[in-house]
Formats: structure tokens, sequence, C-alpha cells
């Protein structure tokens, strides 16, 4: 491979590779009762992908399932595969992109640019990539094919995409005050994510799962030193929601994004780590859907209006999913807290002014806030260094309000662990105060899609936790 820096590497391969196409894609159902989505790509046709999607059957899917009406599926299966197709493009980066399955309008187009550029605004930032919206890739419908639409019966259910954190299990618990009878989804199930649905009182057949699976020649090319980095999940999960709502005839989907998903990873930039679970990515899905797919379909975050703080305040109260849900992503193939990683002490300090510290210990099997080696990772999580972690973790100030109110109170006849005694010390910490933590405690971010009964029963759980602590 190439040997020079990634944005030599970036010039290099687009002067050697020139288009990336979308060549097509099949949706069949397997002897066994699967769906089964392959999509095909190729560049240059030299290099070929064939990435696949999977959803066993489930009786509780409507007519839809069956030989015969699947093609009424292929506008929403199109879009997964249009998400999809970024992971192996940044691969190579040709400066085109031919679309064959379906014909794009210019704003059609222009959406999927906007989702592609800033969905690899990591990508482009750790690898040191110098380019902008207008330039990084030029896209060619070439699909005659036009996108149809999909309506919705008008019910009162939900589906709740679960990841096997403590985000995904808020929702899942208080969406059912306001939703009836809500069905789990699950990408790729591991050990928390199907330990959180047993929880919460459902068997694997009662849930929606959805398996996922990578071509390997997009990770020999990894492996080969080809470019590589972060892309926009959180979209290719959106779309993948609208397919199987469409299955089950639910219109709602309820995720779990919450509203520090918004903050830039580098300050003072747009690079997000989070952009796709971004309210500006929710809005812009939610319209492009109603204009081109579903009218009806609702889309949006359940737990929008909330801190990460406030999520932390709820989900004190589910003591039943705290011995099993996992965050971490360097754990997550085994399903344990490595306790070494960022998001490991992101979510204990976000929890530990809610958890006494001997049931949070139980929970990571180690105190965190001892580790010296993770000083670094307070440093990035706090704002004392410009660059957060690439990780879903909350803001600056909501670490800081939460280091804060875990030193105040702690017991003072015993010497602060390490990271509380370092923090202790910082301008962060002098420029906090009760008037200031109980302002940001009560205050609710008022861009979001919740009707007024859902976000009024999300306060009143979370005044109803505060007052009894």
């Amino acid at each position: 491979m190439i040997n020079a820096s990634n944005q030599e590497k970036f010039d290099k391969l687009r002067d050697k590779f020139h288009c990336f196409t979308f060549e097509k894609f099949t949706s069949t159902l397997t002897p066994e009762r699967e769906l089964e989505v392959v999509f095909e790509f190729n560049i240059d046709e030299k290099i070929q992908f064939k990435p696949t999607l999977k959803i066993p059957f489930r009786t509780f899917y409507t007519e839809y399932f069956n030989s015969h009406n699947i093609n009424e599926l292929n506008s929403i299966i199109f879009h997964i595969g249009m998400v999809e197709l970024v992971s192996y493009w940044k691969a190579i980066c040709p400066k085109k992109v031919v679309i064959k399955p379906f014909e794009l309008t210019t704003t059609q187009i222009e959406f999927w640019k906007k989702i592609y550029f800033n969905g690899l605004g990591e990508f482009f930032y750790t690898n040191g990539i110098k380019t902008d919206i207008h330039d990084f890739v030029t896209i060619e419908s070439q699909g005659i094919t036009k996108i149809s639409k999909n309506s919705f019966s008008n019910n009162n259910r939900a589906l709740v995409p679960v990841g096997g954190g403590k985000d995904s299990a808020v929702t899942l618990s208080f969406a059912e005050k306001i939703y009836q009878n809500s069905i789990p989804l699950i990408l790729n199930p591991r050990g928390a994510t199907l330990s959180t649905i047993q929880v919460a009182g459902f068997q694997r057949d009662e849930i929606i799962e959805i398996q996922r699976t990578i071509d390997p020649t997009l990770l020999k090319l990894n492996t080969d030193g080809y470019l590589n980095g972060h892309t926009p999940f959180s979209a290719l999960l959106a779309f993948t929601t609208l397919l199987t709502a469409t299955l089950v005839d639910i219109p709602n989907v309820l995720l779990s994004n919450e509203s520090s998903a918004n903050e830039a990873t580098v300050i003072g930039s747009e690079v997000n780590h989070q952009y796709s679970k971004s309210f500006e990515f929710e809005s812009d899905f939610r319209n492009y859907v109603h204009q081109n797919l579903a009218p009806d379909f609702n889309y949006y975050s359940f737990l929008r209006p909330l801190s990460e703080l406030q999520i932390a305040v709820l989900f004190s109260s589910l003591k039943q999913y705290h011995p099993i849900f996992k965050s971490c992503n360097a754990g997550s193939k085994t399903d344990i807290w490595c306790c070494n990683c960022p998001k490991c002490l992101f979510t204990f300090t976000i929890l530990s002014p809610f958890i006494p510290m001997p049931e949070l210990i139980q929970i990571y099997g180690e105190n965190l806030f001892n580790k010296e080696s993770l000083l670094h990772d307070l440093e990035e999580l706090t704002g004392i260094s410009p660059v957060k972690p690439f990780e879903c973790v909350g803001t600056t100030e909501e670490v800081n309000l939460a280091l804060w109110k875990t030193i105040k109170q702690y017991d003072l006849s015993k010497p602060l662990p390490f990271l509380l005694h370092y923090f202790s010390e910082t301008t962060q910490f002098q420029s906090i105060n009760d008037k200031l933590y109980d302002s940001f405690i009560q205050n609710y971010d008022s861009e979001h899609f919740l009707t007024d009964d859902a976000f009024s029963a999300l306060k009143k759980e979370i005044s109803c936790i505060l007052s009894k602590n």
C-alpha cells in the first residue's frame, strides 16, 4: 500500500480510482423465511463489495413479508444501501459516486451529500484530510425507477431500538407509559442487548432482529492500510428502522439520543462523532422521509429534551438494568466494561451522583476514579483538553457538573480518589456552585419532537426521583 501521509494517500487513491458505483441490490426470502438483502457496490469494476442485511421472520410481520409483496419495500431498502455505501466508499474515496438502482433528484442528492460529509467529519479530521462538502464527491444518478411511498395505519405502538446501554433501557422502560405494547429492535444482537430485552420481559422471538454483515473485502482493505475511520452508523439504523416499521405497520420509532449529541467533538468546529444522533440529522431525516418515502412515519428521539445528567437520574431508578447494561465499545464483543476507555469513565462519572459508590463499583468491578491511567481521558471529557474523546459521550459541562456533585457528596473523612482530587483543584470545579447545578438539572432542551404528554411525563419522573434523593 502507498507509504504516505493520509492526505497524500487520499490524493493518490483519488487519482488511481475514479468511480464508486452502487450497481444494484437484491431482496429475497430465504427457505428459512429470512428477508435477505444483498447490496452490490464496486470501484471502477475492479473492487467488488457485497454487504448483506438479514431480518429473521416473526409472526407479527405484515403481508409485506412474503415473496409476492417484498418488491414493494425496495424503495426503502435502496435507501439503506445509500447509507451502507459510504462505509465502502471511504476506503478509497473516489471523486464520483454513481447510483443505478433508483432515480434521485438534485434535492435528494444534496441530502445525501450532507449526510456523507457530516457523517464523515471525524474520518476526515482524524485522517488529516482537507476537503469540503462541495469537492469531496460528486453523486450522479443513473437510475430510471422512481422512489415510491408507503403509508402506515394510525396506531399507538412504537419500535424501540435497543443498544444495551443506559439510554435505550430508559426509553424502553418509560415509553411504555406513552405507547402500549412497544416492540424492541436490535441490530446485530450481543450480550447486553439481549439481556436488556430479557429484563424488560421480552422473549427473543418477540423482538425485531436485524443482522448486518460487512463484506470481508473491506476488512482486508483496512488491514492493507487503505483509508479507514468512523461512518454515520445511526443514519443506517434510521433507514433500517423505517423498513422494519413498515414490516410491522407501526409508524413510531423511538430513538434514545439526548441533547448533548449536538455538541461538536472538536471544540470550535463542526466535527461531531455523534452527527447522525444529532437533532440536525433527526430533523433532516424526518423531512426527507416525509417528502419521499412515508409521510406519516414518526421517527424521533424519546430522550432528546434531556441532558445526560437527567437520563442518569432516570436510569438510577431502574435497578433491574444495573447489573446487565454495557456502554463500552472496547468490551462489547465480550460483554464487559473494559474500565480503561473514555466511554467507561464517562458512564461511571455521569452515574456517580445518583448511584451510591459501592453499587457503582460493583457494576464496573472497580473504582474508575482511582485510575491514574485515565487522567488524559478525564481531561478530554472535562474540556481541559480541546478535543473530546471520539465516543458517544456527554458535553463537557455535564461531566464537570457530575464530578462536582460527586465530590460535594463524598465522605470527607476519606481521601478523594485520584481523579476526583485532580478535578477538585481545577478552575472547572471552582466555577460550579449549587445554583448552577440546580439550574442545569432542571433545564430541558426545547428542540425535540415529543408530544406534550410524553415530555410532561419525562419531566414528572425526573422531578419525582430527585425529590426522593
